[in-house]
């Protein structure tokens, strides 16, 4: 790495997690995190990113590797000595408990005097906006705001990282979109570090400075909510992170950056970007987003192929349209509302649709 090792507050070196000594859930995890930043660890169930934070915690034990925070090993620390805030999807609230006093627990296990317990609950609460309901139990309090408590909770000690698994997966969308707002002003404003673990690619996209995404307990990509949407490592990341259509074919020439690829299942040749690893007699898998295609392109250089509309879907800021085209029934485009008669793209309609050659990677 170019940067240096205190630009980090949590390193896995070389980490491994088995439960059976068989089947590894993660596999060698080198992943550093920056002081400050949002990362989120995305990926499908089984992926490892549950199993990875877990780690961080101290919930689980590494079988192998080296886990760092704050430049000391910590895989031998128990969990209440890592000094680190946690907030689970369940919220983990006593229900005996009031909220000032759900929220007053970690202040007591670290002997905080009652006085300081009382200022720091209060400022914690007005933190998340619950100042007024401190002397309700958490029954009392609907899924959102339960939320807001169990965050409150992990924030009132003032730990350098908080570690969210799943946090919003019990909410309704608007609320789930809100609050994903929130956490982001509140990372903003505190400065503090945080790892989200989430399998909603849009809640990564909308939150997080850097994405790691898992699959089979590795790390396929890792960087910025653009660099993964717009330039995918792989297929997998390609289909996991968007909307996505894929096609298959074999790569005739690599000219630079731009190679041609004769797709299956069509007599046609496309050109794509190329990425680094890709070369002239290499199967690849075209990786196009389904808003980068255009209905009766214009432009002289995009990639042009004929279609027939087999399905549109009204979805009230776009319609999604499929289309069979290039040997493939299910290429979707994504055409905003209004910017196109509807005529034009009834069911049965011939026509034409075309994509630049830079939106479209060919990916190994």
């Amino acid at each position: 790495m170019s940067q240096r090792a205190d630009n980090y507050i949590v390193r896995f070196d070389a980490v491994e997690k088995t439960y059976d000594g068989t089947n590894i859930v993660v596999k060698r995890l080198n992943l550093d995190i920056r002081k400050g930043e949002f990362l989120t660890m995305l990926g499908p169930s089984g992926s490892g990113k549950t199993t990875s934070l877990m780690m961080l915690a101290g919930f689980e034990m590494p079988t192998s590797g080296t886990i760092v925070l704050d430049g000391k090993p910590i895989e031998k620390l128990p969990p209440h000595r890592r000094n680190i805030g946690v907030v689970f999807q369940n919220y983990a609230l006593f229900p005996n408990m009031t909220v000032a006093e759900n929220v007053a627990f970690p202040l007591q296990m670290r002997k905080v005097s009652k006085a300081d317990q009382k200022d720091q609950v209060r400022a914690a609460l007005d933190m998340v906006q619950m100042g007024q309901f401190s002397g309700r139990r958490p029954a009392q309090l609907s899924g959102g705001q339960q939320q807001r408590i169990a965050l409150a909770r992990a924030l009132v000690f003032k730990p350098s990282l908080v570690l969210m698994d799943e946090p919003l997966g019990a909410l309704d969308k608007q609320l789930r979109e809100h609050m994903q707002l929130e956490i982001k002003h509140l990372h903003e404003k505190l400065g503090i570090s945080i790892v989200y673990v989430t399998h909603d690619q849009s809640e990564a996209l909308t939150m997080s400075d850097r994405i790691a995404i898992f699959n089979d307990g590795v790390v396929q990509q890792l960087g910025s909510p653009t660099d993964i949407y717009e330039n995918p490592s792989n297929p997998f990341v390609a289909r996991f992170i968007g909307d996505n259509n894929s096609l298959s074919g074999n790569i005739k020439s690599v000219d630079g950056s731009v190679c041609e690829v004769h797709l299956d299942g069509a007599n046609q040749v496309v050109r794509a970007r190329a990425t680094p690893s890709v070369r002239a007699g290499d199967r690849t898998t075209l990786s196009i987003r389904p808003e980068r295609i255009h209905i009766d392109p214009m432009n002289d250089n995009h990639n042009v192929a004929a279609a027939v509309v087999e399905e549109v879907i009204y979805l009230g800021d776009h319609v999604r349209v499929r289309v069979s085209a290039l040997g493939s029934n299910d290429i979707v485009i994504k055409v905003p509302n209004g910017s196109l008669h509807s005529s034009a793209v009834a069911r049965g309609k011939k026509l034409s649709i075309g994509w630049s050659p830079t939106d479209c990677a060919a990916l190994q």
